[in-house]
């Protein structure tokens, strides 16, 4: 189950428990005719008789008492052993009592179902923000082989088709020494064995870029952005280059940080020529 079908579940479970909680109040209040005051008034009456101490008459100045002595023997059974009677007494709960009961039933359920709500929103919110080890976007990707990369980059008619990969959401195409020498990009680890890692949204609104075999760019549908083979700004509403991640060869193996998003601002020159033929978008916006 994913983080957002979780989330959802926890918002269902906290809605039922509420309609629960809803149909205990409402069924299990008092009767409307149920008075407090009577109640605890007649309690009251009760423990003042049940602790009522009553006088004995006195009797008439030369009467005796005559006592009767009603008591009779009481035969001990013969082994000497005394034989207990177990009496049970059941108290009933008076209405309000009953009434009490659910309130703290229905409390404590509310605080579970509360905690369980906080619970899955924590776990939703730390999955979100919590760095991932291993795998997927935002991680270290192995992209393959660096050499089996190169051989499906270039064509046999001398024209290029880049590489994607999904798990990077990035296109991997071919920068040489000497063009990377003189681009922005000659510093840092944006490049590695002639191969750059391009993000494939268009930094203007955010949509998916396409490659354009036939200019050997990337031409942007949604409003006309356009740019280079290694993502150089040419025209369009573009604010910069395309975004793109730093590379690595670990041991033969192009690896791809798409933990940092790197951006670069347009550049000055192209380091390749653009367009390299028709275009494939016809309108073009450019500042």
């Amino acid at each position: 189950m994913t983080l957002i079908e979780l989330s959802f579940a926890g918002f269902a479970l906290v809605g039922l428990l509420g309609i629960i909680g809803i149909v205990v109040i409402v069924t299990g209040r008092a009767p409307k005719n149920f008075n407090w005051k009577k109640n605890v008034e007649k309690k009251a009456l009760k423990e003042d008789k049940s602790e009522t101490n009553f006088l004995e008459p006195e009797l008439p100045k030369g009467e005796t008492e005559t006592t009767i002595d009603e008591e009779e023997d009481i035969e001990a059974p013969a082994d000497g052993a005394v034989k207990l009677e177990e009496n049970v007494i059941y108290e009933e709960l008076s209405e309000e009592e009953i009434s009490i009961n659910r309130r703290q039933f229905l409390t404590k359920a509310l605080r579970i179902s509360f905690g369980a709500f906080a619970g899955i929103q924590l776990i939703s919110y730390l999955g979100f923000i919590w760095p991932k080890v291993s795998g997927g976007f935002g991680s270290k990707i192995d992209a393959g082989s660096i050499e089996e990369i190169k051989n499906q980059l270039f064509q046999a008619d001398g024209s290029v088709i880049p590489a994607f990969i999904p798990a990077a959401r990035a296109y991997v195409l071919p920068l040489s020494e000497d063009a990377a020498a003189n681009s922005q990009f000659a510093s840092g680890s944006t490049v590695t064995d002639g191969l750059v890692a391009v993000y494939q949204r268009c930094v203007h609104l955010g949509c998916r870029v396409p490659w354009c075999n036939s200019s050997q760019g990337f031409e942007c549908p949604c409003h006309g952005s356009k740019y280079n083979m290694v993502g150089e700004y040419f025209a369009g509403p573009a604010p910069r280059n395309l975004d793109r991640f730093n590379v690595a060869n670990v041991s033969g193996r192009l690896i791809i940080d798409t933990g940092t998003i790197i951006e670069s601002p347009r550049a000055p020159g192209m380091s390749v020529k653009y367009p390299q033929g028709l275009s494939c978008i016809a309108l073009t916006t450019e500042e």
